[in-house]
């Protein structure tokens, strides 16, 4: 039987996860093969925008509409894949600060001298959260963003980076980080990620059964293990 080829684009921030869920997928579908390009959100965007030909597109929920408004994706095809939330991480073995409220986060906030955070959805919300406090002209020259593609947690680790926050997905299994635990709950930033298929797939039957596979229930304790759950 030959094989169905697939391809998929997606931000860092579902990387690993979208990894072993081709993989999972590939044990059960072996007619199917899907290749995965990941880079930062924006680039994926922007190229599924200038017309790169993917089958599927993989982004976080407000890119996916965004797109689908403009004709890239298919609204009908979206399934929500995961919600993510950002957690918080230091270089190990330097002090742990508190960050346990709101109150104690933006202490933390204001005495480290560096702070990381991506151009993602989740950047673009902390942005937000520091105008909030009043606190971002302040804080805005010790802020290091990491080019695209570069995760927050390898800056961490490097020590060019004090303070970084990101998704918890993107922020496991990086050597020489210590990750704190996830933003207070009055503050949490919970990002949705959604997949659907481009509207220049040829091969509509087989992205749909894709999306389903990446929807269902059934990958649940896959994606609680990469930090994130179902929708």
């Amino acid at each position: 039987m030959p094989t169905t080829p697939l391809t998929l684009i997606s931000s860092m921030a579902t990387k690993a996860l979208l990894a072993d869920l081709v993989a999972e997928y590939a044990k059960q579908h072996r007619e199917v093969a899907v290749t995965v390009t990941s880079v930062g959100g924006v680039d994926a965007a922007k190229r599924v925008q200038a017309g790169e030909a993917f089958d599927i597109v993989a982004l976080a929920s407000d890119a996916i509409e965004k797109l689908a408004a403009n004709g890239h994706v298919q609204e009908a095809t979206r399934v929500d894949m995961v919600r993510s939330a950002v957690a918080v991480a230091i270089p190990a073995g330097t002090p742990r600060p508190d960050i346990s409220t709101e109150a104690a986060l933006q202490v933390a906030v204001l005495a480290a001298p560096t702070l990381g955070y991506s151009t993602g959805p989740s950047g673009v919300q902390l942005a937000k959260l520091f105008e909030r406090w009043g606190i971002a002209e302040q804080i805005a020259p010790r802020i290091v963003t990491p080019p695209p593609g570069v995760s927050v947690g390898s800056l961490v680790a490097k020590g060019e980076v004090a303070l970084g926050f990101q998704q918890l997905s993107e922020m496991m299994g990086v050597a020489d980080i210590e990750v704190i635990g996830g933003l207070p709950e009055a503050v949490q930033i919970v990002t949705t990620f959604s997949a659907a298929c481009a509207s220049v797939s040829a091969q509509p039957e087989a992205v749909q059964a894709f999306l389903q596979f990446l929807a269902s229930p059934d990958t649940a304790d896959l994606k609680r293990r990469h930090g994130m759950e179902g929708v």
